[in-house]
């Protein structure tokens, strides 16, 4: 009897491959466990084995697989029913989902090895120059990589001169499957079982006498092993007998000492002194604790709406405690790593070592190991804190999640697929794991508050700040008069300035807000008005002074700062709009003895680069901080006095239906950066346009009068919550062929959907590497049902890709799109 293998491939295909397994081998394989299969010509993948079966396929041959990777499932089955809701809510393909939400490290791709042709005989003066290269290398080398030839011949594309090879049989090639992943082995030491007793020690330490750095060493293990019964490793060893490996090594050598090896995780998190208690709450966080658990008795996600500095982290920190006793993994998830610095430093007093942490800043490596914790079910893991990827790791006993922040636009994958919205999909996730779900923030997304509005999710509240602290003070400031009256320093108006100098006298520090990095957007010509442009996108270089170049955030194409204009040849270049780095500049000449620190992505860059900043001004190293965004987000600073937003006209006058509700909330969150401990913070709002209804609601926190507005508005115009939105986006590197195939899908979805599709029309930023872009816009009622309207799209697009002229170009779908 013949058996089978569906297989989960890591590629963007509809459907799963079968594969042909031999029965020691389908006795073997489990649904979740990765195999080595041939695709293609030769390509080697890693497949997800779906289901073990006896059912041949129709239309082609099985191939048999290239070999088992692993003896245990590394996917949970309630895993793969949480991927195929992705792929189905977001209509992407299963095999992106796995590729993903998988570790890198564990999906291997085969890399083709060269080898020498030895059974073809080779007229070696018939091979070109490049060609005798590397059949000169091959005679040194038995096997070479395509990057290492590449090298040899100093050429970028070294296939050309492969395939000549192939043709005349000097080589051939061969695929090889590499494991990525190495676990760490720290090496330890220990006395042999020879010298366990006194006098057995006693000769040796006398055999020694002349080799007083081995006597030492041997003392030394004696010592470590008398004090605690933790093992002793080389490292240990190395600084407590103050001496090199070498002499360590000798001893190994001798067999007086035996050396061992245990596997270590490559980062944990240890408690820091004593445990802490939990904090006591107040009455206005036991009130809201005790709706949350009612809440939780029926079964609702529940939204937890707290204003800035109320204490939320302490009633998330209770509800840990509950399920942490019940033996279940808690899921907390953030929207920025910048958040997870602050947040593990305050639940490893809490919970010590039952931390484990998951984001796109930690290395392959790193990202296996605490998905392995996760999938064993480990004490090291029984509480993850991430951003969105976290919400795909392997959970078996999942009690809690709790989403903080959920208002946050980060929480949604943009690209590549899927493009989930970690909110959502994990709200999914804990029903399938019969979990409860916590959504906190001080501005709720419209959608989450219209829920819990309409009782489809449970609702909970704090209304005052921990210790009864004052909400800050909120000021308007009209810059478009002083610039007028020629009141401003730089971007400064003399009103903020005024308020810097009071807290920097008062020792406390400063937060600026600028929604942009680099220095500034536009470099323009005085003499001609030319804009140097990105060669591969539709955009404007930006200005990076510190590194004197201009880049496109877009592609990262960058070039040196020209000295004239390229148009003109005139010297004369001006920047105009500014970005973070031109903040910096103006500080650091306004305040010389100052300390100034900036946190963008420019200076977040490495795996720490969080860490340093935040650490550095929470310890009061730097006195004034400028950011972007990423300040704004549930950051607590106990210092800060002061927030100044240099410029909010840019967040209002936004081509976007969320523009004014982003608005809000960034506004509300970032002012809620100041006066945190006793005194009531300060909150400086630079703005054209200050008597804006939004900014007027933000000086007012008319939380639920912005809710109003802009639900009013969305119930006129058809956006969330009252309807569903698909993004539909058409991407070619033909302009042209681009607009007759969006016109020719548009024409199509609105003989199925009538007047509720919008577009097609061009983005503000209509190229993008090369690539032209065209957007269309499906409004769906919420009583109609998705899976029907989907399945139509989908019947669409297969007779789109049926004409030949629009089969190369790419269909991406957003559904959900914020």
């Amino acid at each position: 009897m013949a058996y089978f293998i569906n297989v989960i491939l890591p590629i963007p295909l509809e459907r799963h491959f079968t594969y042909s397994v031999s029965l020691e081998e389908a006795e073997l394989l489990k649904t979740g466990m990765r195999v080595a299969v041939p695709f293609g010509k030769s390509k080697i993948y890693t497949g997800l084995v779906e289901s073990v079966h006896s059912t041949p396929p129709e239309i082609y041959e099985a191939k048999d697989i290239h070999e088992v990777l692993d003896e245990h499932p590394i996917v949970a089955p309630i895993q793969f029913r949480h991927w195929q809701w992705i792929a189905d809510y977001y209509m992407c393909t299963l095999g992106e989902v796995m590729r993903s939400a998988l570790p890198g490290a564990f999906l291997l791709e085969s890399e083709t090895l060269v080898l020498r042709n030895e059974n073809a005989p080779v007229d070696e003066l018939s091979l070109k120059d490049d060609e005798f290269l590397i059949f000169e290398a091959l005679q040194h080398q038995s096997t070479l990589k395509i990057q290492e030839i590449a090298a040899i011949i100093d050429r970028k594309n070294a296939l050309p001169v492969l395939q000549r090879l192939l043709e005349k049989k000097a080589i051939r090639l061969k695929e090889e499957v590499y494991e990525q992943y190495k676990p760490k082995l720290v090496r330890y030491v220990r006395l042999t079982d020879v010298y366990a007793d006194d006098q057995k020690l006693e000769k040796l330490l006398q055999s020694l006498s002349r080799a007083p750095k081995q006597s030492q060493v041997v003392l030394a293990v004696f010592q470590l092993q008398g004090n605690s019964k933790k093992p002793i490793s080389v490292a240990d060893l190395e600084k407590s007998a103050n001496v090199s490996r070498a002499i360590i090594k000798s001893l190994v050598d001798k067999d007086i000492l035996e050396e061992y090896f245990i596997q270590k995780d490559r980062i944990n998190y240890e408690r820091i002194g004593e445990k802490s208690p939990s904090k006591g709450l107040n009455e206005h966080q036991e009130k809201a604790l005790a709706d949350i658990n009612e809440n939780f008795e029926k079964q609702k996600v529940t939204l937890l709406k707290g204003i800035t500095s109320s204490g939320k982290t302490e009633v998330y920190v209770k509800l840990i405690e509950s399920y942490i006793e019940k033996g279940k993994q808690v899921l907390y998830l953030l929207p920025e790593i910048a958040l997870t610095t602050q947040l593990i430093a305050r639940l490893r007093d809490y919970f010590g070592e039952k931390i484990s942490v998951y984001h796109s800043k930690y290395n392959v490596q790193e990202r296996v190991e605490v998905w392995n914790n996760v999938l064993s079910g480990e004490p090291k893991a029984q509480i993850v804190i991430g951003a969105r990827s976290a919400m795909l790791l392997p959970f078996n006993h999942l009690g809690l999640i709790i989403v903080d922040e959920e208002h946050e636009s980060s929480f949604k994958q943009f690209d590549p697929a899927p493009r989930y919205h970690a909110r959502d999909a994990a709200i999914v996730l804990g029903s399938l794991h019969g979990a409860n779900i916590i959504l906190g923030s001080a501005t709720p997304s419209i959608e989450s508050f219209h829920n819990a509005q309409t009782r489809k999710y449970g609702y909970a509240e704090i209304n005052r700040r921990y210790g009864n602290v004052l909400l800050p003070d909120v000021e308007l400031v009209d810059i478009k008069e002083a610039h007028r009256k020629k009141r401003m320093k730089g971007h400064f108006s003399e009103r903020l300035l005024e308020e810097i100098n009071k807290t920097l006298e008062a020792g406390e520090q400063v937060i600026l807000f600028q929604n942009r990095r680099g220095y500034a957007p536009i470099l323009e010509c005085s003499t001609c008005g030319h804009t140097p442009q990105c060669p591969n996108c539709d955009v404007s270089l930006t200005y990076h002074q510190y590194r004197k170049q201009l880049r496109c955030h877009y592609c990262g194409h960058h070039t040196a700062l020209p000295e004239n204009c390229q148009a003109c040849g005139s010297p004369e270049l001006d920047t105009k709009g500014f970005g973070t780095e031109q903040i910096e500049q103006e500080v650091k000449a306004l305040f010389p003895d100052v300390k100034v620190g900036r946190m963008d992505l420019d200076t977040t860059r490495g795996k720490h680069g969080y860490e340093k900043i935040i650490t550095a001004f929470e310890q009061q190293e730097i006195a004034i901080l400028i950011g972007t965004q990423m300040l704004t987000k549930g950051l607590d600073f106990r210092n800060v006095n002061l927030v100044g937003v240099m410029n909010a006209d840019a967040l209002l006058n936004f081509p976007d239906y969320r523009a004014h509700e982003r608005s809000f909330q960034l506004l509300t969150q970032v002012a809620g950066r100041a006066g945190r401990t006793k005194k009531r913070g300060k909150v400086i709002v630079q703005s054209y346009n200050p008597y804006h209804q939004i900014l007027k609601q933000v000086s007012t926190g008319d939380y639920k009068g912005m809710y109003a507005e802009q639900l009013y508005e969305r119930e006129q115009y058809k956006y969330p919550p009252v309807n569903r939105i698909i993004k539909i986006t058409f991407k070619h590197k033909n302009y042209n062929v681009l607009n007759e195939a969006a016109d020719w899908f548009c024409n199509a979805l609105k003989t199925n959907f009538g007047g509720n599709v919008l577009g097609p029309e061009y983005p503000p930023v209509a190229r993008i590497r090369n690539q032209y872009l065209k957007h269309l816009m499906i409004k769906m009622d919420k009583r109609e049902t998705i899976g029907r309207t989907k399945l139509n799209i989908k019947r669409i697009e297969k007779s789109f890709h049926a004409i030949s002229m629009y089969r190369s170009v790419r269909v991406i779908y957003n559904v959900d799109h914020i």
